[in-house]
């Protein structure tokens, strides 16, 4: 009896729809096979994304793309598929699909606008998962891509879906479309009187400090005005870990904030007001205590070069050139500075101390020569692009001035008298080159003749780094050993 009852229940025609007349088990069936289809698209959705896909190499957007357009599709044709299976005319419904269109269509648009601009996302592959973007006042990771929306991940690490359409229609910068490489400016505000060249040494040395900064593209100063209330800088500091640059300029300025103070250098409005009482008459006058020079612990850079003519004859802008090019480092006795097989990062001028450079072998390790007060080390590795052959450590407490390797090679190229004064230098510690030796024979950079005119040599390899042309092998070179850098 009760079994009668639910079948007469689930099969009496509820209402007719052309020549179908609906039932209840009628719509719970095509509900049914509705449901399947949509999660079989579903599924073809995730295996031609994450799998099929990845066969032909397209990037994971447009992987994205492709898949959601065909599972769409799918979904789309089995939907159709299901509904005149079932015996049902879609020519009944078309009068009440057009009476229903023209109103959910006004309500849909918006929709439709985010469906088109997802699609968009995903094709062109501007924005991808993982970036880091700024938008609409807010920065993040975008954590994914769908066809209505975009989550981004904040630092705060909270999350925001904003619709496409938002992102398509407005400006997004992505901070690591190509790579994560990024620039960090700090600004510097110094009261009047500072010495432009000792502030641009301690934001120079605060940025050669930082582990997270790189040596090239090398870190820059810039003295942006002379307003009222100081000398302004700017520090140009270039990572490759943008996502981290908020920390990274924290980190500066605190080294920056540490310099100025060790070196007396005061920040713009530091400086304190103090009023002279005099008994009779009231305040005298209004003077600002500066803080000591002794407090510098640090005498200016030009008078620690070293005792050569380009140095003593260098005036005002190539001080300042040479200067906002590297920074000092003084390092204690016993650090090891660079390890045997490391690229050349810097090039390396001993003010004080001394350097040795030993060499490791599986059994024994002993020392080859030695860098003093006055010579330098550091320019083989970079214009030859070769390894150091030795370690490098100091002996004793030591002040080295490091140049990066971009502001090094720019230092060459606008001062033909700094490259001769290299290369001499160079020919002269023949035995530096001979630690190299076998290493450049390798990479087909030497033979036998180079080191009878070693001068000759290097020069040749100079002009060749700083005009952008790599250096030949000796079977090319012909009679080039002879060129000059002038």
């Amino acid at each position: 009896m009760i079994l009668d009852r639910l079948q007469r229940l689930f099969t009496a025609p509820l209402f007719p729809l052309g020549r179908q007349s609906l039932s209840l088990l009628w719509i719970l069936q095509v509900l049914l096979l509705l449901l399947v289809v949509s999660l079989a698209a579903r599924w073809l959705r995730r295996l031609l994304a994450r799998r099929l896909l990845r066969w032909f190499g397209l990037p994971e957007g447009r992987r994205e793309a492709i898949a959601t357009l065909l599972s769409m599709g799918l979904a789309a044709v089995g939907y159709v598929v299901v509904v005149q299976g079932m015996g049902l005319d879609f020519g009944a419904l078309a009068v009440l699909f057009g009476a229903v269109g023209v109103g959910v269509g006004f309500g849909l648009q918006e929709l439709t606008r985010n469906l088109s601009s997802g699609l968009t996302l995903l094709m062109e592959g501007k924005l991808k998962v993982g970036d880091l973007i700024e938008f609409d006042n807010t920065t993040g990771t975008i954590r994914e891509i769908s066809i209505r929306s975009t989550v981004i991940r904040t630092f705060q690490g909270s999350e925001i879906v904003v619709p496409n359409s938002a992102i398509t229609n407005g400006p997004v910068k992505n901070l690591s479309y190509i790579s994560s490489d990024g620039r960090v400016d700090v600004m510097v505000a110094v009261a009047h009187g500072s010495d432009p060249l000792a502030v641009t040494e301690v934001l120079l040395e605060a940025a050669l400090d930082e582990p997270n900064v790189l040596a090239d593209p090398p870190p820059k100063v810039l003295l942006l005005g002379l307003e009222e209330r100081g000398l302004v800088f700017e520090l140009w500091a270039w990572t490759s870990a943008i996502h981290t640059r908020l920390a990274l300029r924290s980190s500066l300025n605190y080294a920056i904030e540490e310099g100025l103070s060790r070196r007396g250098i005061e920040l713009a409005g530091a400086r304190q007001q103090i009023q002279l009482l005099d008994a009779r008459t009231g305040p005298v006058a209004a003077t600002s205590v500066p803080v000591p020079a002794e407090r510098s612990g640090r005498c200016c850079l030009q008078d620690e070069l070293p005792d050569h003519p380009w140095f003593r004859t260098m005036d005002r802008r190539r001080a300042r050139e040479l200067v906002g090019s590297g920074a000092r480092r003084t390092v204690p006795a016993g650090s090891v500075l660079i390890r045997q097989g490391d690229e050349g990062r810097a090039f390396n001028l001993v003010l004080s101390g001394q350097v040795e450079a030993i060499h490791e072998t599986e059994k024994v390790s002993h020392r080859l020569f030695t860098f003093a007060t006055g010579e330098f080390f550091g320019e083989l590795p970079l214009l030859l692009q070769v390894p150091y052959p030795t370690t490098l450590i100091a002996t004793v407490a030591t002040t080295l001035f490091v140049i990066p390797a971009g502001s090094f090679r720019a230092l060459l190229a606008a001062h033909p008298e700094f490259a001769d004064l290299v290369a001499a230098e160079v020919a002269r510690r023949s035995d530096v080159l001979r630690s190299y030796r076998d290493c450049l024979r390798q990479r087909g950079l030497l033979d036998d003749t180079d080191m009878s005119h070693p001068l000759q040599w290097f020069r040749e390899r100079l002009r060749r780094v700083l005009a952008g042309r790599p250096a030949p092998p000796p079977a090319e070179r012909g009679e080039a050993g002879g060129a000059e850098v002038r």
